[in-house]
């Protein structure tokens, strides 16, 4: 194992503070601070020490891909890491957005010559486990919930709307179009007038405090035709491909399939290509959004996802206890969220403090992990 430089991404909608605190830096910021990566993704890569040098983790893997990776990853991958940890602090909701899967994502790319909604031929579905009181918006809800809440504001133009949604899942696809397009010198004084409404309850809620920063945004009604939901910490929200979610606040591990194909669907002044929009979304409800940690081994736990891209683990240690030993393929890459942890996959041992990762290529054995405190685990799926 060796030490992981992570780089962090300067988002308008990032806290000035939780990063921060994780890293034991002065607080808050001098900027807002979004998301740490701790990849190989070309859009940020980490670095390793190479000689008293930053090196980056791209270009070792292009150079080195079968110590790094090993010839099953590289076979199912090909000479890049096939996921991305971060961690995410959200003071302000970010977009309403979908990703493509697997197919659609090929499919995309080849035919996108210009790079408008297919950067890559990647799918990317994602896990994110709260490390704070998280809330997030994920998957359609039923339809009849929706139509309640938005027939309760009295909005007359929004009775299309409203009937489409009666209408089951069946009418799902109409009205995310027709909210979507909605004349553009018309959107301010829609939501003008959903906030005028007389309307209570945590709809209307959602709706005002989304309104804040998005007064002229119909993505501000698209938002209750979702479930609003609301993590403990050690909760987990999975967010497959074609699945409709926004991050509204909070701070989370993230790990996701390495790849930046974004289709966005409101709360945005990015452009939102409705059409594109519409044939990647799944128009189905999400029972459960919510995914619960599954037990592994005394102090570890995963939430288990059905791609082979990324696994994730939590393991908590205490002096007391025995160390946690991890049989995951490599490489893998480590996270302390806090206390000091010694980690260990037999090529190399390495002692973390909250904030700092390290990464391991292929050739290491199981991975031990000792000492006190919490560390997330980030792997590949395979098994």
């Amino acid at each position: 194992m060796e030490l992981l430089q992570g780089r962090i991404r300067d988002y308008a909608w990032g806290s000035r503070t939780a990063i921060a605190e994780l890293q034991g830096r002065p607080v808050p910021s001098a900027g807002p601070e979004a998301e740490l990566w701790l990849g190989a993704h070309p859009g940020a890569p980490a670095t390793v020490d190479r000689d008293g040098a930053p090196v980056n983790l791209t270009d070792l893997l292009v150079a080195e891909p079968e110590s790094w990776l090993g010839e099953r990853l590289v076979g199912r991958f090909g000479t890049r890491l096939p996921f991305l940890l971060k961690v995410l602090a959200a003071d302000a909701p970010l977009s309403l957005q979908a990703h493509p899967n697997a197919e659609q994502a090929r499919a995309g790319h080849a035919a996108d010559v210009e790079r408008v909604n297919y950067v890559d031929p990647f799918h990317k579905p994602e896990l994110l486990v709260a490390l704070s009181p998280f809330e997030a918006l994920c998957g359609f809800r039923d339809p009849a919930e929706s139509a309640a809440a938005i027939a309760a504001f009295g909005v007359p133009v929004l009775e299309p709307v409203v009937a489409a949604l009666r209408g089951g899942t069946a009418g799902l696809r109409e009205a995310v179009r027709l909210l979507l397009s909605w004349p553009e010198a018309e959107r301010a004084g829609l939501v003008a007038a959903v906030l005028a409404a007389e309307a209570g309850g945590p709809d209307a809620v959602l709706a005002r405090a989304l309104a804040v920063d998005y007064p002229a945004d119909p993505g501000v009604l698209v938002a209750l035709l979702l479930h609003h939901v609301r993590l403990a910490p050690g909760e987990a929200i999975w967010m497959p491909a074609g699945n409709l979610h926004a991050y509204l606040r909070g701070t989370g591990v993230e790990i996701m399939a390495a790849s930046d194909n974004v289709l966005r669907g409101g709360l945005t002044p990015k452009r939102v290509d409705v059409d594109e929009l519409l044939r990647v979304l799944r128009f189905e409800v999400l029972a459960e959004p919510v995914v619960p940690p599954a037990p592994v081994a005394p102090g570890v736990v995963t939430w288990p996802v059905p791609v082979d891209d990324f696994a994730l683990h939590r393991v908590l240690v205490d002096a007391g206890s025995p160390e946690a030993r991890l049989a995951l393929p490599g490489p893998r890459v480590v996270l302390c969220r806090a206390g000091k942890l010694v980690v260990d996959d037999g090529v190399g041992t390495i002692t973390l403090g909250p904030g700092q990762a390290a990464i391991g290529t292929a050739a290491g054995g199981p991975l031990v992990v000792g000492g006190e405190g919490e560390a997330y685990v980030a792997a590949s799926g395979l098994r």
